[in-house]
Order: structure tokens, then sequence, then C-alpha cells
């Protein structure tokens, strides 16, 4: 999406902007001349993602924007209010705020500690309602304020429950602060807005969360730039309390599919993307139909055992050390039986029966859907969302499950 020069001289707060969509959205607003304060607490090299906030001030200055890097954990109600004072002094106030920061733990119940589910909710929900709060005042002085929320659609279906309640809880804590602050300040023309992709979008944390080649399933973080970008170019007063999707917003400005299709991160896997969580059923079945269509027109049956053998092919010691983890599978159906994947041990295995180990996941459907999923048929959050895949244990750690299915479509 081409820029048009509207976010000249505006001031943008981003949280979590020193990589990632954050960055991607800085980096969007800078070229059209915009002032970027780069919210986020990593000033030294994190050990395992790239980037600092004084890296990404660089690249928002390279790109034609001025920067003001922020040491800010948005948990700390001094350091978000000394940032947002010190944006005020320097850029004279605050015309945009984008709540990006957020962190993630898709674990069950009993498997979330109390730790990890304090991070989540002080980060995502308090956090959210903490900046939003401390820049409100100084966007009432601008003449056309945006906040924007990265968080999904309010989706009360059970499955965006059962298997990560507290990560859920959390990143829906930001998305009421949309549906409660669009409310109430609709009179004083703040528009409030939430933004959420339609896909996977590859970032640095997206592959330490997934494991290296999530990016064959992901599309680039500059879609969701795009689609901000044409939202925060739209008057404050036309456009609040809606739950947007990327794909949906750039094809409202008249972006073709072709043109979308520049998005995916591996070009010739642009049909076969892994589906982002909490999006409607109706969407997931959308977007099914369009991978069945890019998928083999040949007959989707076939026997389980091949696809293990293919399986036992591709294993390696590197495969075991991204992935860490182990898989059951409960089979039913036509070839109803159980099988795994161990990629925790070794050089890892898989076969039939039950693993050696207890699973970090275990996978139950019917083995009709086993033999589409790794052929490339159904993806699996599709299913999952359709409610032909069910998961029990760490949903995170099956997300890597798509890692290894991407390898092995062409194979099969």
């Amino acid at each position: 999406m081409i820029n048009t020069g509207k976010l000249a001289g505006r001031t943008l707060f981003i949280t979590g902007a020193s990589r990632g969509i954050g960055k991607a959205i800085a980096l969007k607003a800078a070229k059209d001349g915009a002032n970027i304060v780069v919210a986020a607490k990593t000033a030294e090299p994190h050990p395992k993602l790239p980037g600092t906030i004084y890296t990404a001030a660089k690249e928002i200055e390279d790109a034609g924007g001025k920067a003001l890097p922020c040491v800010v954990d948005v948990r700390d109600e001094k350091q978000v209010q000394g940032a947002v004072e010190n944006a005020v002094q320097k850029f004279g106030g605050i015309d945009i705020l984008i709540n990006n920061a957020s962190a993630i733990s898709l674990t069950g119940t009993l498997d979330t500690d109390m730790k990890r589910y304090d991070l989540m909710n002080n980060i995502n929900a308090r956090g959210t309602f903490l900046v939003s709060k401390v820049c409100i005042p100084y966007l009432l002085k601008s003449k056309n304020p945006h906040i924007l929320n990265i968080s999904p659609p309010l989706n009360l279906n059970p499955i965006w429950f059962k298997n990560h309640v507290a990560y859920t809880m959390a990143k829906y804590g930001m998305s009421m602060c949309v549906l409660g602050m669009a409310e109430e300040y609709k009179d004083d023309g703040i528009a409030v807005n939430a933004l959420w992709p339609l896909t996977a979008i590859h970032t640095a944390a997206m592959e330490m969360l997934s494991g290296k080649g999530s990016g064959a399933i992901s599309r680039k973080p500059e879609i969701m730039a795009d689609a901000a970008y044409a939202v925060l170019c739209k008057d404050s007063k036309s456009i609040t309390g809606k739950f947007l999707i990327d794909e949906e917003v750039l094809k409202g400005e008249g972006v073709t599919q072709e043109q979308i299709d520049q998005y995916a991160f591996d070009p010739n896997n642009k049909d076969n993307l892994l589906l982002d969580f909490f999006l409607d059923v109706d969407m997931s079945k959308k977007i099914e139909s369009k991978q069945s269509k890019a998928a083999s027109s040949s007959s989707s049956g076939g026997d389980v055992q091949p696809i293990f053998d293919a399986i036992v092919k591709r294993l390696s010691p590197e495969l075991v050390k991204s992935t860490n983890s182990i898989f059951q599978f409960n089979l039913t159906g036509p070839q109803e039986s159980v099988w795994f994947i161990d990629l925790k041990n070794g050089s890892g295995s898989a076969g039939k029966g039950k693993p050696s180990d207890k699973p970090d996941a275990t996978l139950t459907m019917d083995s009709q859907h086993f033999f589409d999923m790794f052929t490339g048929k159904l993806k699996p959050t599709a299913a999952f969302m359709t409610g032909k895949l069910k998961i029990s244990g760490n949903l995170q750690n099956a997300m890597k499950l798509e890692k290894l299915m991407t390898t092995l479509k062409s194979k099969l």
C-alpha cells in the first residue's frame, strides 16, 4: 500500500515497537515523516530476539521519521508516565497510540503458573488500559486522535478458551478496552479500534514460539502495518469501536487478492497459510475452502502408514532441537489407531503406538482428516476451529507441527 503523506508530523506512541508488528507500523508511518515513540523494554539485545529500542529508532530515522526511544515496561506506571511526558516535551503532543506490546503462553489451566498468568494479564490487559489512560489527556487535544490495539475480535466460542484460558482472558482484556473506550470517548472524537491478522505473521517472536520454518505458513508483518496505516489515516470520527482484520481492511482500500498474496513470507505457499487465533468459524471455513481448492484435486483418502514412513525419513537432530516436543495421535474412523512422533529425544522417532515418554500434546481426529492435514489439504488451525481436530496438552507445542507438515507436503 502506497504512502500518502497523511501521517507527516503526527506523533505515534507505539508499545513493543522494537521488533515485529510494532516496528513494521513504526517504519510505515516514518515514511510519511511521522514522529515515533519507541516504547519497549529491550534496551539491550535479547539472546533470542533481534532488535532494541535504539536499533529500531535508527531504522525509523533512516526511513524518514523522527524517533524517541524510551525504555518502557507497560506494567510500570511511572515508566509509562515518564515516556509519555518525554514524548509530549519532544514532539508537542500525542496523536496516535498503538497498544502492541503483548505476552503469550498457550497453556492450559494446570500448566499455567501464576507468574506467567500475571505476566500476560499485566502486559496485555492492564498494560493496554494503563498506557491508554496516560495518553488519553493528550489525545483529546489532537485534531485526529486514534487508539489502535493489536487484539482480536471478541469471540465467545468456548474453543478459544478451553486450551489457553489465561492467554485468552489477557488478550480479550485488550479487546474489551476497545469496546469500552470507543463508546466512552466517541463524543470526544477519539477513534478506538482493534486490528488483528487473518493469518499468522512471521516475526522473530513467532519463530521462537513455533520453531524455525514458521515463515512458510505466515505473512510478513508489513500487511499489518499497511492495514494499520489505512485505519490511522481515516477521520477518527468516521471509524471507532471496530474489530478489524488486516486483509479485509486492505480489500476495503481497493487492494486486490493478487496484491495481498505478495505479503506471503513464502510466495510459493501463499494458499497454505496458518490461520490466526480467535477468528469466526465462518471465516475459517472460507479459508479452508480456498486451501482445499489450491490443494491437489486427487482423492484425499490414503493410508496412514506412509505418512509416518515419510516422517521417519525427515527426522533429524536439527528438527528435534528446534521442536523439542512429543506428539501422540489418537486416530478414529476407518483406521482407528494410536501413533506418535517423538521430536524430543535423540534424533527423533515416529511410529505406531504410544510414545515412551509423556506427550506434550495429544491430537485426536478422524484418520481421514489426519491424512488430509499431513498432505496439505486441511490446515490444522482450520481443523481445530471447525472441530475436526481436538488438542489436549500444550497447544503452543502443537503449533510446531505446522513446520513438519509443510516440509512433508511436497513429499506425499
